[in-house]
């Protein structure tokens, strides 16, 4: 149980598929949990944000994410998650990832979706998501299945350093 190192974009390990979760209450699954809450703990006090992460991007292959809505809001592992229903309604978004954190993309994502998952216990769950929310769940679990960001840019004009956002885009002073 401890802070990981977050994998850099260039890492061949974050364009892999990870692998199902089968026992979850395995020692194996608890440590991951723990190390995944201490590493994004230890993300948004070093940076000032940060809501979720997922196993692919501290070197763990499996289908587990760890969201932490802050101050309120949805908190805890989504182990196995899939997506079963997206809206037809899409959002555009400038969206970050702690695997590459000088660089934003656009991006557009399903503006509400309907994910299942297990719990840390096993059990089925179900939670509906929109807006940042829905976004930051398509975003955890593309991570899942070795996607990133970068890949759902909307054009090749759709990256911009933070540096820049902060300076310029976040404002609204740009396109975009």
């Amino acid at each position: 149980m401890a802070e990981r190192e977050i994998l850099q974009l260039g890492n061949p390990i974050l364009w892999r598929t990870s692998q199902p979760v089968e026992e979850h209450a395995s020692p194996e699954i608890i440590t991951l949990v723990r190390d995944l809450s201490e590493t994004l703990a230890a993300f948004r006090a070093s940076t000032g944000y940060g809501r979720g992460i997922a196993a692919p991007q501290i070197g763990v292959l499996k289908r587990l994410i760890l969201i932490r809505m802050q101050p309120d809001g949805f908190c805890g592992p989504l182990i196995n998650p899939v997506i079963e229903w997206q809206s037809d309604e899409r959002m555009e978004l400038w969206d970050d990832c702690f695997s590459f954190p000088e660089l934003l993309v656009r991006v557009s994502r399903a503006a509400r979706i309907r994910v299942r998952y297990d719990d840390e216990h096993g059990a089925n769950r179900m939670v509906e998501a929109e807006g940042g929310f829905s976004e930051l769940l398509q975003h955890e679990i593309d991570h899942l299945d070795g996607i990133l960001a970068v890949q759902r840019a909307i054009s090749p004009h759709a990256f911009a350093t933070r540096s820049e956002w902060e300076r310029r885009l976040r404002r609204g002073d740009g396109s975009g």
